[in-house]
């Protein structure tokens, strides 16, 4: 079977999202999120609100991960799974690209920014 699946992604926007509205938010590199933050423009303590916004707009299509998931190699969250996904965030006005890994009950922030091209797409 390849993962992730349709349903293996819905669940874990679900879980992300109920880690989300409970506050159980950890940021991977809070400089390198704080940076990315003034380039979409929003201030890095509304970082709650800003991932709300994008769960609720983002869907299993919205998954650009690998399959299967790639595997952290952060010491905070070695071998956890990454989902990555691109989405639409109203509250911004653009896409963005997360990037989460879920661990018992949190949500880890490892990216949150614009788009970065890949060398060779064309735009």
């Amino acid at each position: 079977m390849k993962r992730p699946s349709h349903g293996e992604i819905a669940g874990k926007i679900r879980k992300a999202k109920e880690a989300a509205q409970k506050g159980l938010i950890l940021i991977m590199d809070p400089a390198v999120l704080a940076s990315d933050a003034l380039e979409l423009g929003y201030d890095i303590q509304d970082i709650s609100e800003i991932l709300l916004d994008l769960l609720d707009n983002v869907s299993p299509r919205g998954y650009i991960g690998q399959p299967p998931p790639e595997r952290s190699y952060k010491d905070q969250i070695t071998d956890c799974e990454l989902f990555a996904f691109r989405c639409f965030s109203s509250r911004l006005g653009c896409d963005v690209y997360l990037k989460v890994a879920l661990e018992d009950e949190h949500i880890w922030v490892v990216s949150l920014h614009e788009p970065r091209r890949v060398k060779g797409e064309e735009q």
